[in-house]
């Protein structure tokens, strides 16, 4: 394995391989990016990190000259050369043509969904020859598919027929192609289960080693960065709050925004009674140009943060933040550093953070945003025991699997192997593995979206016997209409359900949303609150059990914690039963009381949840928890 420290020994004392001066990215409304400087080194890892909205994504962009219309660059950026000398340097707002001789050749840019940045209508070989000029072009590609780890009849084959991690490493081998100085992996492992994207990253390192490239890492979670590189650039709102060596400022970081979005990344080890949450979402860049971006959402802003913005000031070596000024620092600050430089903000986040962004706040109704404490507890602490009536005796399930077995044409292996499950009333369980494992195919078919081949399904449900199930699925966007105001779609789902529509402001409430949203449509929330207005719409037939399928596996760290929180409320409030689908083991850590682990459509271990993903039984179980970063393990 390649450690992150081997990268930054070789890094050390080396000129950079890029280096960008005063990046400024801007469209029609204003300031995007405003103002960035960026150096890599050869062998170096720099990630870049923030929630959506941050700026990350339309830096890279704009490193590759590809900004959508009507978003333009300015800056200068620079890439020495290497071994051929060869310097180049571009005036980022320079057009389209120009940048034929960074892309691919001196700059690669990996994507975070590779079925949408490959191609589907042209074989995996002919594009990763796109990139190659001359003889020997099939050699060459077969030779770059081996470096990834894959065979060469993969050549012969259309992205549709691979799985999700074979796709990404055949965008690697593509991006790889024209042998270039500096990868940019932008959110590179987000559709990955955990040990494919153990897997990837593992490849990433490698290749990067062997091959001295330097490389930029977008990711929005603190924890993988600092398991993979050497220095951060934390951005907010299109600037950059804090930058330094990854050890540093994990361990402390100065600006509180990188302290609370450190903490919302659920812990493995334990459960919270709540997880950590930063209330409101990121502002539009150009709306806080004169002011502390994050100081709508700051627990510790004073009248200073509203009146001009501050300016990256030395916490230590190598470490900068853009905290408050020694002049204005008081009590939310640990104390005025010796020499004049801006003092670190205090990390604590049990401060009641304020209730509302100053933009109205997207997801400012959300979860309270008050913190969890450390200490772990136990999912039955407030609770009798799922399954148990309250003289003791075990009552009935919910939900009863017996036997379900489901084989799809053309597939090797069934997708489901005779599996057994059960759920209480009021039980939350999850069900995790990685992709291909069987857990979709296992909730589709609980929810009648897929028939099963053999097997039984038994809903015990209310005393009526009616059978109320409803899903939530991953991606809210595509889930809802997006010609549809909330308040149609909500009502449709109202009026399927016999209630009346006048019923739409209160299921509003119910997962923290104002009732004006009913007059918005899908593209004007932000992903959490779609995924509220979606699970808003499964609670409209007043379900007794809610699937959710990955629907939080697509969400910042900082809106999956409101959400899960949100979950988990409606679950005390409603007596909601839960089936948590995930490959996220620290989620199901945090959301379920049971858990069952599927490996090739068979359940393999099941049992409480501190139980399974503490003590682990099955060799697949513990290969699983061996996959996640050390420093993903632990908060």
């Amino acid at each position: 394995m390649t450690t992150p420290a081997t990268a930054s020994d070789r890094a050390v004392g080396r000129a950079p391989m890029l280096a960008v001066r005063d990046l400024r990215v801007t469209s029609a409304s204003g300031a995007i990016v405003a103002g960035l400087d960026l150096t890599v080194a050869p062998g170096e890892t720099v990630a870049i990190v923030g929630e959506s909205g941050s700026g990350k994504s339309m830096t890279v962009k704009a490193l590759t000259g590809l900004l959508p219309e009507g978003v333009r660059a300015a800056g200068r950026m620079e890439l020495p050369g290497r071994a051929s000398g060869h310097s180049l340097e571009i005036d980022l707002a320079a057009p389209g043509g120009a940048w034929r001789e960074v892309r691919g050749s001196r700059v690669a840019l990996l994507l975070q969904d590779p079925f949408t940045s490959l191609s589907p209508v042209h074989r995996c070989g002919e594009q990763i020859g796109w990139a190659i000029s001359g003889p020997g072009r099939a050699e060459r590609v077969a030779r770059l598919l081996a470096e990834v780890g894959l065979p060469a009849d993969v050549a012969g084959k259309y992205p549709f027929q691979l799985s999700g991690g074979m796709r990404q490493r055949v965008a690697i081998a593509a991006g790889l192609a024209a042998d270039p100085d500096l990868l940019i992996a932008d959110e590179p492992t987000t559709a990955l289960d955990v040990t494919t994207q153990h897997e990837v990253l593992e490849l990433i390192a490698r290749l990067q080693c062997e091959r001295d490239m330097g490389l930029i890492l977008i990711t929005h979670d603190l924890r993988l960065a600092r398991s993979r590189a050497d220095r951060v650039m934390v951005m907010y709102a299109g600037r950059l709050i804090e930058e330094g060596p990854i050890a540093r400022v994990m361990d402390a970081p100065a600006h509180p925004y990188t302290a609370r979005l450190a903490a919302c990344d659920p812990p493995l080890t334990h459960r919270l009674p709540a997880l950590p949450t930063i209330p409101g979402s990121v502002p539009r860049p150009w709306s806080v140009a004169d002011e502390c971006a994050f100081a709508a959402r700051c627990a510790f802003a004073v009248d200073a943060c509203r009146t001009a913005e501050p300016r990256l000031a030395e916490v230590s070596e190598g470490h900068r933040a853009a905290c408050l000024r020694p002049e204005t620092a008081a009590s939310p600050v640990d104390g005025a550093a010796a020499d004049g430089a801006a003092a670190p903000i205090r990390r604590e986040v049990d401060a009641a953070p304020q209730d509302a962004a100053a933009d109205g706040g997207q997801d400012a109704q959300a979860a309270s945003g008050a913190p969890a404490a450390s200490a772990p507890i136990g999912p039955e602490a407030d609770a009798a025991p799922p399954g148990a009536a309250a003289d003791g005796a075990a009552s009935p399930p919910l939900l009863s699997v017996e036997g379900l077995a489901k084989r799809f044409p053309g597939s090797a292996v069934p997708a489901l192997d005779g599996v057994d499950l059960e759920i209480a009333a009021g039980e939350a369980v999850a069900v995790v593995g990685e992709s291909g494992s069987g857990k979709t195919t296992l909730a589709r078919c609980v929810v009648g979206l897929e028939r099963a081949d053999d097997g039984r399904i038994t809903f015990h449900g209310a005393a009526t016997g009616a059978r109320r199930v409803q899903i939530v699925f991953q991606d809210p966007y595509s889930a809802l209409n997006p010609g549809l105001t909330v308040g149609t779609s909500l009502a449709e789902a109202l009026r399927a359900a016999g209630r009346p529509k006048s019923e739409v402001g209160e299921l509003l409430e119910l997962v923290g949303l104002p009732a004006a949203y009913a007059r918005r449509r899908p593209r004007a929330l932000s992903g959490g609150e779609r995924q509220r207005v979606a699970i808003a719409r499964a609670l409209a037939p007043r379900a007794d059990l809610l699937v959710c399928d990955e629907s939080v596996s697509a969400l910042d760290v900082s809106v999956q914690a409101q959400v899960l929180n949100l979950l988990a409320d409606l679950r005390r409030r409603l007596g909601l039963t839960l089936l948590f689908i995930t490959h996220d083991l620290a989620v199901a850590r945090q959301i379920a009381d049971r858990v069952y682990v599927m490996h090739h459509g068979r359940v393999v271990e099941t049992g409480p949840v501190d139980s399974v993903l503490g003590d682990p039984a099955h060799e697949y179980t513990q290969r699983l928890l061996a996959s996640i970063p050390a420093a993903d393990q632990a908060n």
